[in-house]
């Protein structure tokens, strides 16, 4: 791919790899700990919120703020701090110190650089790749997310099992430390707004931005309703293998990698085929296609047919996560790309309402019901709030 022929493009493609893997690589080994620790699933679906968390309190914020900061130096600092987070972690637990709280600290920290992505790394992938690229370059991004969700829970099965909770951060903490040269590396320098508008003001004319154009209001619409609705399932998946399908841990990080599976061949999919035209049906029917197989996921009756819903969950996912950006760009501004990505990390940060909803359903009726209710719930949502996608 032309793309990577590009140095900066490279960089900034690897840095976000290695914020992929790690993230589901911890985000494993987490749910395992609290749930042997607890067995609580809505703890559980807490951890994977404390992640979200950020994104709903400091999304347009942060969106503001890119804008004033060299997006180089911001993505150094997230590095950064996940690096120094995971070495935190690892210690605690060679210590035999490692508790729940320290757990969700560390998920809420991370889930801040987590927030900061859209508008600082990937809007500089945009701006390296050009409009006109654009689609491709969120397909290798997106393409590499779903392969971490391949690789992340496997290794991190594998690696809980044979070294323990410890060596999973260890081994985070040695990863984010080869991304931290590529993140210095980057030789693109984003052009810092210098007029005398306020943060308030800046984000108030992304806000508008938004409020004047149906389609960023169709856009975010299914995000949030992915967000609530859809997403949230996946906190369930180490409580399913363990508790419906009796699996052991590694055997649980085979199956939490089947969407992942199957997301990273739809990333291929869509970077070989997908074409302008066809960007709304991807959006709009990828997120019917995932919420219809979250039900088949929570009926399944064993751990083939669960990890084969859960392929389709994934390469059904690919088609939503690689147009929901690129929508955003397309349909935006340059001059508000940054303020707009961080209106829509809020609408992603809707997410801890349905970690919620779903832990404490899980907790009233059982997983499998919980997790059933969702994709219908969802289902539902998705018919009712059509007068508003149906403009994208």
């Amino acid at each position: 791919m032309r793309l990577f022929a590009q140095p900066d493009f490279c960089r900034l493609w690897y840095v976000g790899l290695i914020i992929f893997v790690v993230r589901w690589l911890e985000t494993l080994a987490v749910a395992v700990f609290v749930w042997r620790s607890t067995e609580s699933a809505f703890l559980v679906a807490m951890m994977t919120m404390l992640r979200l968390l950020p994104m709903g309190l400091f999304g347009a914020v942060l969106g503001a703020v890119a804008e004033r900061l060299d997006r180089r130096w911001a993505m150094i600092i997230v590095v950064g701090t996940s690096l120094g987070v995971s070495l935190v972690l690892a210690l605690l637990a060679w210590c035999d110190a490692l508790a729940v709280w320290h757990l969700a600290v560390a998920c809420f920290i991370n889930g801040i650089s987590w927030a900061a992505d859209n508008p600082v790394r990937r809007l500089m992938m945009g701006e390296v790749a050009g409009p006109e690229r654009m689609g491709e370059a969120m397909s290798i991004d997106v393409g590499s997310n779903n392969a971490s969700r391949m690789l992340g829970p496997i290794v991190g099965g594998l690696v809980l099992a044979g070294l323990g909770i410890e060596g999973t951060f260890l081994l985070g903490a040695a990863l984010y430390a080869t991304a931290l040269p590529a993140a210095f590396l980057v030789r693109y320098r984003s052009a810092r707004v210098t007029t005398a508008v306020s943060m308030l003001g800046r984000m108030a004319e992304g806000l508008r931005a938004v409020r004047q154009d149906p389609r960023l209001i169709g856009i975010l619409t299914i995000t949030v309703v992915f967000n609530v609705f859809g997403w949230a399932f996946t906190s369930m998946i180490p409580v399913m293998a363990q508790q419906v399908l009796g699996l052991d841990t590694v055997a649980t990080g085979i199956l939490a990698s089947m969407d992942g599976v199957g997301a990273f061949f739809g990333a291929i999919a869509m970077a070989m085929w997908a074409r302008p035209p066809w960007y709304k049906r991807l959006y709009i029917g990828g997120m019917a296609g995932f919420l219809a197989a979250v039900i088949l996921f929570a009926v399944a009756p064993d751990a083939l047919l669960a990890g084969a819903a859960l392929f389709i969950i994934g390469f059904c996912q690919s088609g939503f996560s690689i147009m929901q950006p690129t929508l955003i760009y397309l349909a935006t501004p340059t001059e508000l790309r940054s303020r707009v990505l961080g209106i829509l990390t809020v609408a992603i940060g809707m997410g801890p309402l349905g970690f919620i909803h779903v832990g404490l359903l899980a907790d009233a009726i059982g997983v499998q019901a919980a997790t059933a209710a969702t994709g219908a719930e969802g289902l539902l949502v998705l018919l009712l709030t059509r007068r508003w996608w149906r403009a994208i």
